[in-house]
């Protein structure tokens, strides 16, 4: 498959970014570099390979979920801009959507 300037300005239009001429070549082109090396990865056997998620043995990074002192409320809002009834006070912030 090969990835074009016009390719391009489609996916520039939809993350909505503008782009010069020159940008678009040189990304069509840097994709197409992507693209060939893809289908060079695809000439490799690799039937006998297990799939992975990493690349090195990860092991459950997780912490026990176990009640223990949480940093003290006080400090906490020290430098709060604004806060109230020992909580941050933010502004009131409604989103109204059109349905």
């Amino acid at each position: 498959m090969k990835i074009g300037v016009k390719d391009v300005e489609y996916v520039a239009r939809l993350a909505r970014l503008k782009l010069s001429d020159e940008e678009k070549e040189e990304f069509a082109v840097q994709l197409n570099d992507i693209l060939t090396y893809m289908d060079k990865l695809n000439e490799l056997d690799t039937k006998e390979v297990k799939p992975t998620s990493h690349v090195i043995p990860v092991k459950n990074v997780f912490r026990d979920d176990e009640v223990r002192e949480s940093f003290p409320r006080e400090p906490s809002l020290r430098n709060a801009p604004e806060k109230a009834r020992g909580f941050y006070k933010v502004p009131k912030i409604i989103e109204q959507t059109k349905g």
